[in-house]
């Protein structure tokens, strides 16, 4: 049975009593502390308007090695048509990512409730995100989660050709440069997976965070523009 979690408590049960789905527990809410508790533990909320919460930890897990990336030529030639900054807009590119068209997707999981939860996490400096412009506009960008020397990648959006390719290039160009681990790209998806992405267990995946440096407090993401 999926335990449902005490509003009072933010201890999950172990990701690797997840069902067969992947769902570890539902209930809760969305504050702070409970979402660093969850991806400090390989868990993830993933729910729509209808739904209770739910927390996840798939398996299998789909994860970007930094070094895996594929940089192709076409898209390193597209790379110059943006410019890039970090977390100048990160509730716009939430809502980007929200109201952006997924032909494999029914409707979207990053409601008012996600958007406001997850710009809690960016003031507090554990949420942050890369953004592609062109002349001047916000085309394309990613946001996510970063735990230890884990960057939890959440949703990326377009709208331009290769706007968040460009973006997700960039991302992984300044976490090798800041020392970071490897991307947790959460479901596998065969977009991220012709971009290098890998699939492995969840076994694997939690060894992989536990040693990638889970003390919070260390922050590891450095200057916005550097």
């Amino acid at each position: 049975m999926i335990a449902k979690l005490d509003k009072f408590s933010l201890v999950f049960p172990d990701p690797n009593d997840a069902n067969e789905d992947g769902i570890v527990a539902w209930g809760g809410d969305l504050n702070p502390s409970r979402l660093i508790r969850a991806y400090q533990n390989g868990i993830f909320p993933w729910y729509s308007d209808d739904d209770p919460i739910i927390w996840w930890s798939p398996d299998p897990r789909l994860i970007m090695e930094l070094d895996s990336f594929k940089l192709s030529k076409s898209l390193k030639k597209s790379m110059k048509k943006f410019t890039y900054k970090f977390d100048t807009q990160f509730e716009q590119v939430m809502r980007e990512c929200k109201n952006i068209e997924r032909h494999d997707q029914l409707g979207t999981w990053i409601n008012q409730d996600i958007i406001e939860a997850y710009s809690v996490l960016h003031g507090m400096g554990y949420a942050h995100c890369v953004e592609s412009y062109e002349n001047g506009k916000l085309v394309g960008g990613a946001y996510g989660v970063v735990i230890g020397r884990v960057f939890c990648g959440e949703s990326m959006f377009a709208k331009k050709s290769d706007a968040s390719k460009a973006a997700f290039a960039t991302l992984i160009q300044h976490l090798k440069k800041w020392g970071y681990d490897f991307i947790d790209c959460q479901v596998p998806t065969e977009h991220l997976k012709s971009l290098g992405a890998k699939e492995v267990s969840r076994e694997y995946f939690l060894q992989r965070l536990e040693k990638s440096n889970l003390d919070t407090l260390e922050h590891l993401w450095r200057i916005k523009n550097d």
